[in-house]
């Protein structure tokens, strides 16, 4: 009696992990606001501007997310142009439709109006081939705050950097 051969195992699309590839970061906002929580959102956009969104054209610098009528609305994102676009390219700074189930809503909503804190996108990236927004529910810092913050990151960096120079001397 032969033993059957074993077939080699066929990798199916739901077994491969998603491909990130981040476009726009807001660097920004970690500098000024605490993030206390994130949460990840797609969003809806035109033609035009996925393929303006695949060249690298995406800005997240001044942006802010509001909550109206039930629904996130990302404001003054701006996604420029697409330059083999025609006359039905996009505006480039129009408020864009932010994808996230109703109770995530009702709860950012709450958490928002009791807390006074703010929702701000960090990043623009590509899951696979959607795109998706990083927001966090962020509170902002005071000016002393920040010049708090970065004492302790160069306090950090200056021991670190005695810490190597010693186990390097070694």
């Amino acid at each position: 009696m032969t033993q059957p051969t074993k077939q080699p195992v066929k990798k199916t699309a739901k077994d491969e992990k998603p491909f990130f590839k981040t476009v726009a970061d807001n660097r920004r906002a970690r500098h000024d606001y605490e993030i206390l929580d994130t949460l990840e959102a797609g969003i809806a956009l035109y033609g035009t501007e996925v393929k303006s969104i695949r060249a690298g054209k995406a800005n997240l610098a001044d942006a802010f997310v509001k909550v109206e009528d039930g629904e996130l609305w990302l404001y003054s994102c701006h996604i420029s142009p697409y330059d083999f676009g025609n006359r039905f390219n996009h505006e480039p700074l129009r408020k864009r439709r932010l994808l996230v189930h109703k109770k995530q809503i009702l709860k950012l909503k709450s958490n928002m109006q009791e807390k006074g804190l703010a929702l701000i996108p960090l990043k623009m990236y590509f899951k696979g081939h959607l795109v998706k927004v990083d927001l966090a529910l962020a509170k902002g810092r005071k000016l002393y705050d920040k010049r708090e913050n970065i004492a302790k990151k160069e306090t950090k960096r200056d021991l670190d950097r005695l810490t190597k120079s010693r186990n390097n001397s070694h």
